[in-house]
């Protein structure tokens, strides 16, 4: 699963030249001159957005095109004369579209929301991204955001496993390693781990804590493989299979389909990092973006009762994500930034469960979506 980014023009393409870097580097170095977190409201910086274009391109890591669906009726119902476009697509496809446009001075989105959190730190080095405290930046958990402010996440994303309660019954899994039951064979649909980072580093933390013994079980299992970390999800709301692998959910959730957190066995999550392109056309419509992500009316209402903000409470039996020692919060992040152990870990898992097949859930977008 995974979220966005942003805008047109690049100055930053190979014939740029260095007036255009030195105008990149003093506006990069203002924004982070004034320190201070966003003091307009968001009906200020909506005026401002409507007076500098009415426009605003997100690009976001996801499944499908219509993922973002529900975020974009809510930001259009709040701010209805901003032209809203937010393209989905893998992390994976976006973080490499965005360097080729920077490259060829074409860069589309204003804002990019990501699964693929390296990249953050990398485009923060190249001086790609506007250093930018939107308010309430302060309680936003440290974890969450970038110590100069390149970047912040604006939601929790989570990934465990999940079951068909009426399905499964009393017998339903309460850990992952009970997973290599043989009377969940043929009965569990999951994501490739080898196709999805983040599905990939749950499957990790699985050999690590259970064994490779454990995961040729599982692949014993015949786990029915799909692209798209929503697959499993909706494998089990289809009836299809009993138990998913490799997704989000909701962990307050008492209908038919229920998202384990377990209690001390592995799950996975991390924030989803959003940031502004330095070279991005619509900065004020970015702003605003930022700031109604990441204001309590927002976060309030995340899917899954987690919040980015520690002075937001978490939903009905949970306790806010960085005290669960089980969700590898650290983790995840560190993983991705190596990417040589990435490759290790995802093409042996190619050996025990087979290489990815089929086209991209989300469809081939190509170069420049969202023009």
């Amino acid at each position: 699963m995974d979220d966005q980014g942003l805008s047109r023009r690049t100055i930053l393409g190979a014939g740029a030249g260095l007036g255009a870097a030195a105008v990149l580097g003093s506006a990069t170095r203002a924004s982070a001159a004034t320190g201070a977190e966003e003091t307009r409201s968001l009906d200020e910086l909506y005026r401002a957005a409507v007076a500098e274009s009415g426009k605003l391109v997100i690009y976001a890591g996801g499944d499908t095109p219509t993922q973002q669906q529900f975020m974009a009726a809510a930001f259009r119902a709040r701010f209805p004369e901003i032209d809203l476009t937010v393209v989905v697509d893998y992390s994976k496809f976006h973080d490499v579209r965005i360097d080729n446009q920077l490259a060829t001075g074409t860069l589309v989105p204003d804002v990019a929301q990501l699964q693929t959190l390296q990249n953050f730190d990398r485009w923060k080095r190249e001086g790609r991204l506007l250093r930018y405290k939107p308010a309430g930046f302060s309680r936003v958990y440290d974890g969450f955001k970038d110590s100069d402010a390149a970047w912040a996440a604006i939601a929790v994303y989570s990934f465990s496993f999940s079951y068909d309660a009426d399905a499964a019954g009393a017998a339903a899994p309460r850990a992952p390693r009970e997973l290599t039951d043989p009377r969940w064979r043929g009965k569990i649909a999951s994501a490739y781990p080898n196709d999805d980072d983040a599905t990939l580093y749950l499957f990790k933390r699985y050999a690590e804590v259970y064994g490779w013994s454990w995961i040729a079980q599982l692949a014993e299992q015949q786990l029915a493989f799909a692209r798209g970390s929503d697959s499993p999800a909706k494998a089990l709301a289809a009836g299809q299979k009993t138990i998913g692998v490799g997704g989000s959910g909701d962990p307050r959730g008492t209908g038919r389909v229920r998202w384990v957190v377990p209690a001390s066995d592995p799950f996975m999550a991390w924030g989803q990092r959003a940031a502004i392109f330095a070279a991005g056309q619509n900065r004020a419509a970015a702003k605003l973006y930022l700031n109604w992500q990441l204001s309590k009316e927002v976060q309030q209402t995340a899917y899954n009762g987690w919040s980015v903000r520690t002075d937001v409470t978490p939903g009905t039996g949970l306790r806010p994500i960085w005290t669960y020692r089980n969700a590898n919060l650290d983790g995840f992040p560190a993983f991705m930034a190596d990417r040589g152990e990435v490759e290790r870990w995802r093409q042996t898992f190619s050996l025990y469960f087979g290489e990815v097949t089929g086209a991209p859930s989300p469809g081939w977008l190509g170069l420049h979506p969202g023009r």
